[in-house]
């Protein structure tokens, strides 16, 4: 394919500033996304390379731009998943993203979805009483779902939240850790606190949390409890029994959403016990008001390595899975073979 030379004229310096990023961390994140040579003189963006990755970073240029001058936030994420959305032929459905404000932070600023698959499940979260978000590290499960829970507290659709997972790693280990119970597993909970504090403020969060209106807790607290009223999240759930799973999801009472997010290549249970997780999406697949939303490594917004991390370890286990198919068929078909003489 011929090579091509292009220029764009990129007007006001505060859009240069903002397309250049960080230590020109963006248009070193357009050009390797886009296998193009990008450089900008003056306010003349310059892009070569193959005619069809200039055609595609040119048309990305042209809407990051129409984005910057709306006000809208641009990053390497942004610049990375425009581009695989030209390469889809959707690079126009980004607006969609950019327009939908998820939730506000306690810093003022809004918090949108970065990926369609994000949106999808954030619209599944608003649509369903129960909805399962599944998908590898860094696709925004978790801080998702909380966000739509916050939204949810401060619109009285609920009357509160409550958080919880599953402290599998401490298992009956629990103590030789320091402390009372609340202090043994709180090491287990502190990513939910992160996002409640990321969210909300941490005054905010310890205000409503002494009020009883935010509850964070390990899952084995739910027992025997009926939850009415409230925005329920269970996160790690891959780490879930199947009868914790079950306990969990008849927790549910009136007037009440459940979020359950997971990573079923995560799974820290014991070799040969099936997650509940993975039990309870086959279980729940007919079952109407459940959602299932399934992000994949084009949902990942993390350092762009994690993509490529995620994408590996998929090709590794699926491998491993024909691999494992091969011997067991080999295995099958020499155990029926007829004996000859």
């Amino acid at each position: 394919m011929a090579d091509k030379n292009l220029t764009l004229s990129v007007q006001g310096s505060e859009h240069c500033m903002t397309l250049l990023g960080a230590s020109d961390a963006n248009l070193r994140t357009l050009a390797r996304q886009t296998n193009t040579a990008v450089s900008l003189r003056g306010t003349d963006l310059m892009i070569s390379g193959e005619e069809q990755d200039v055609d595609c970073a040119e048309a990305v240029v042209r809407q990051l731009l129409t984005l910057m001058r709306r006000g809208e936030a641009v990053d390497a994420s942004t610049i990375q998943y425009a581009v695989s959305l030209c390469r889809a032929g959707e690079l126009d459905r980004i607006d969609e993203l950019m327009s939908d404000v998820v939730a506000v932070n306690h810093r003022g600023r809004p918090v949108k979805c970065k990926t369609l698959g994000q949106r999808e499940y954030v619209a599944a979260i608003r649509k369903h009483a129960l909805t399962f978000g599944v998908g590898p590290a860094g696709t925004g499960k978790t801080y998702l779902a909380m966000a739509a829970a916050t939204v949810a507290l401060k619109n009285k659709e609920v009357e509160r939240i409550v958080l919880t997972r599953p402290a599998v790693e401490a298992g009956e280990k629990l103590g030789f850790l320091p402390g009372d119970l609340t202090q043994k597993v709180d090491p287990y909970l502190r990513p939910l606190y992160d996002a409640l504090f990321d969210l909300m403020g941490a005054e905010s969060y310890q205000r409503l949390a002494d009020r009883g209106v935010i509850e964070v807790a390990p899952l084995a607290y739910m027992r025997g409890r009926t939850l009415s009223d409230a925005f329920i999240i269970l996160d790690e759930a891959q780490n879930t029994t199947s009868e914790q799973m079950k306990m969990f999801l008849t927790r549910m009472g009136f007037r009440s959403r459940m979020v359950v997010t997971g990573d079923l290549t995560q799974v820290d249970l014991p070799r040969g016990r099936r997650s509940g997780l993975d039990e309870a999406l086959e279980v729940l697949a007919d079952v109407p008001d459940v959602a299932v939303a399934r992000l994949t490594h084009r949902d990942v917004v993390r350092h762009e390595l994690v993509q490529s991390i995620v994408l590996a370890y998929e090709r590794h286990a699926r491998r491993e899975k024909e691999d494992y198919d091969d011997t067991e068929g080999k295995e099958i078909r020499q155990k029926n073979a007829p004996d000859h003489p």
